[in-house]
């Protein structure tokens, strides 16, 4: 049977539904699975999404669109499909599920004749009280990310470690300085802060968030996932937040004057990167948090396993190392190259290549019957 997405020059195309999953260029007709900048680019003239997520992805294309493509409508057309709800467009059924990377993010299932095909985007297995968690669909292919495919990457549990950020909060206010927790602005940011809103009363301090992050809550709020309470991080707030609160800003503010006004600070980062030797020293900060949106090793295995799938493409990360390991595990699995896992708005680069270990074989490394962390 003939593929049911086909690699073209403006991304992954269905021929049968006369759509694309994720574009990189714009197009006719964009099946998104989330709204990070990778994923969802302006231009194209409708889009759909899962329901859960359609207010993100109006923030991320809506007024962007001109900008990407002179041609394209200022306002594209942005519709939402409930998760599991199925739809046909042309001769394919397509139908969205959770796959847990943040708020309305989804696995996109495309059947056709009887062949199902399931695009992963970006998913973890980990529990997180800002996004649905990951549902597996059985499908005959999976096409699978593997932002962090190789055995060293191995989360540990949200509440182990935000007990660590909290100790470290602790440890800054009692040394007078301002802590500053670098985090990507839309998942991680609304995660950490749904994880503090759980222990309001362990809070050392107030937090403060970037406008950035401020502008990405709305969505949330009005999903009612319940978030920590937090000030905007601006100059009339500097005060309440200098030597005692928790700033909760994109990387990409590391090293600016807006950092001035709140005086010592105490730098840390919240990626999956942070689980590498180094990273810490290379960014130029003193602590490093291993909090991901992506699925560590047991979290890629675990759900290639469970959506029984014969084939295996694999898009974007570690990709050479997680195919080889699929392939001496039984399964047909190959490279599909595409220019995700480039966050592109802040999120921290990958780690040297030095810093990476190679993959170990799979009946070694993930068991059956290990879950995500």
């Amino acid at each position: 049977m003939p593929a049911l997405l086909e690699l073209g020059p403006a991304g992954l195309y269905c021929p049968a539904g006369d759509f694309h999953v994720d574009p990189w260029r714009p197009v006719e007709r964009a099946l998104i699975t989330h709204a990070h900048a990778d994923h969802a680019r302006p231009g194209s003239r409708r889009y759909l999404c899962a329901m859960p997520g359609l207010e993100l992805l109006r923030l991320r294309v809506a007024g962007a669109n001109q900008a990407a493509d002179p041609s394209a409508p200022a306002a594209p057309q942005l519709s939402g499909l409930p998760y599991g709800e199925r739809l046909r467009i042309g001769a394919a059924t397509v139908s969205f599920h959770p796959s847990g990377h943040l708020l309305g993010a989804a696995q996109i299932r495309i059947e056709v004749g009887g062949e199902v095909w399931v695009a992963g985007g970006d998913y973890k297995l980990a529990p997180d009280p800002s996004a649905a968690a990951f549902e597996p669909q059985r499908c005959h292919t999976f096409i699978s990310e593997s932002t962090f495919g190789l055995p060293i990457y191995r989360w540990a549990a949200d509440a182990l470690l935000f007990e660590e950020l909290l100790e470290w909060w602790s440890e800054c206010r009692a040394a007078g300085r301002t802590a500053v927790l670098y985090a990507y602005a839309l998942g991680k940011s609304q995660r950490i802060l749904a994880r503090l809103g759980q222990r309001q009363g362990d809070l050392p301090g107030p937090i403060g968030i970037h406008g950035a992050i401020a502008r990405l809550l709305p969505p949330y709020q009005s999903a009612g996932i319940p978030l920590a309470p937090c000030l905007p991080a601006s100059a009339e707030n500097a005060a309440q937040l200098a030597g005692r609160g928790l700033l909760l800003a994109p990387p990409a503010v590391q090293g600016t004057p807006y950092l001035r006004k709140f005086g010592p600070l105490s730098e840390a980062c919240a990626s999956g990167w942070m689980s590498v030797r180094g990273q810490r020293r290379r960014r130029g900060i003193e602590r490093g948090f291993a909090l991901s949106d992506h699925a560590d090793w047991p979290g890629l295995w675990s759900a290639v396993r469970a959506t029984g799938a014969e084939r295996v493409l694999v898009t974007h990360g570690a990709v050479e190392a997680f195919v080889r390991a699929l392939r001496e595990a039984g399964l047909d699995a190959a490279p599909l190259a595409a220019p995700y896992g480039q966050e592109l708005d802040d999120e921290p680069a990958a780690p040297a290549p030095e810093a990476q270990a190679p993959a170990a074989p799979p009946h070694a490394a993930e068991p059956a019957a290990e879950a995500a962390p």
